[in-house]
């Protein structure tokens, strides 16, 4: 009994020391920028490994030199709310849940997928797609520090990092990481090198257009990297921007 109470603290001690790392981590963020995500980290061990030379572009720009129109973009094509919520949008991780159960009933009736939900039965047949609800804090703090599983033990871990993330950090500086850190394609990260990459040009020179179509790419860049004409892109595109002026700036 001594001993699996000594174990239970040990795992509790561990626990409590790897909360305190992350806070720590997340407080320094308030003056230091992060020189890698723990995704970035990922992604460089993948491409390292890969025939292909290694590609790797990023470069730090301050938030004040971050044009709005993609500040615009990414909030009203990721999350609308940003500049209200605490770090979790409930309402939109509800319609997230509500959705993703009727695509798995509707995969379930066509035969898509077995009763046991495991692979598909059919070959052809494509899985329901996974709607998330994350918000823009939510995604920088799975990125930050946490890797890629889809578990309820790290989906935990994510909700304490985005809390702690609102609370150490303001909005602005959340938004400015999560600029400089996201994914636009294959070793492509943050608004600075997107740009180069897709416009060759500066940030600061996006067209609401081209930060539009930025914003658009986010939950998936690599895919949207190699079709680039996408009719879905444009069209996205097309409506991110017409909502861009409701978006409103942390």
């Amino acid at each position: 009994m001594k001993l699996a109470l000594r174990l239970f603290a040990l795992v509790v001690a561990a626990g409590l020391s790897l909360q305190l790392f992350f806070v720590g981590r997340v407080a320094l963020m308030a003056v230091v920028n992060p020189q890698s995500t723990s995704f970035q980290r990922s992604e460089a061990w993948r491409l390292a490994n890969l025939t292909t030379p290694l590609r790797w572009r990023q470069q730090w720009v301050p938030y004040a030199n971050l044009p709005d129109a993609l500040k615009r973009a990414v909030i009203a094509s990721e999350d609308d709310g940003f500049a209200q919520h605490d770090g979790v949008d409930w309402d939109a991780i509800e319609k997230a849940w509500q959705k993703n159960a009727k695509a798995e009933e509707r995969a379930l009736k066509q035969g898509q997928w077995p009763a046991t939900r495991q692979a598909p039965v059919r070959p052809a047949a494509a899985a329901p797609k996974v709607v998330g609800g994350s918000t823009i804090t939510q995604q920088l703090a799975k990125n930050l520090l946490l890797s890629g599983e889809r578990t309820l033990l790290r989906k935990g871990q994510e909700l304490v990092l985005t809390l702690a993330l609102e609370a150490l950090l303001d909005k602005q500086r959340i938004l400015e990481i999560y600029l400089n850190s996201v994914e636009w394609g294959e070793g492509v990260f943050g608004a600075e090198a997107a740009a180069q990459h897709y416009y060759r040009k500066s940030a600061m020179r996006l067209s609401q257009w081209e930060a539009a179509r930025l914003a658009v790419m986010l939950p998936s860049p690599k895919g949207y990297e190699k079709r680039p004409n996408s009719p879905y892109l444009a069209a996205r595109a097309a409506a991110i921007m017409a909502r861009m002026g409701d978006s409103e700036l942390p």
